[in-house]
């Protein structure tokens, strides 16, 4: 698992830079991460047949509370 904790903590590297927490907490990454969440959500739901939809939102909500500015 070396390959994998390496690409983890180049990740969050590149998160903590302080040009890309500007860039996630934008108006524009705000509008792109709705249509995504959004999209990826009503995916899920579909695959499965709204059993968990709850906690589908649920994720969806929070997700979207770390991305955008809002």
């Amino acid at each position: 698992m070396a390959g994998f904790d390496d690409i983890a903590k180049k990740a969050q590297e590149f998160l903590k830079d302080p040009k890309v927490e500007k860039a996630l907490h934008s108006d524009k990454a705000e509008g792109v991460s709705d249509k995504l969440l959004d999209a990826v959500a009503g995916a899920a739901d579909k695959a499965t047949g709204g059993k968990f939809h709850d906690q589908i939102d649920s994720a969806k909500e929070q997700a979207d509370k770390r991305v955008g500015d809002k």
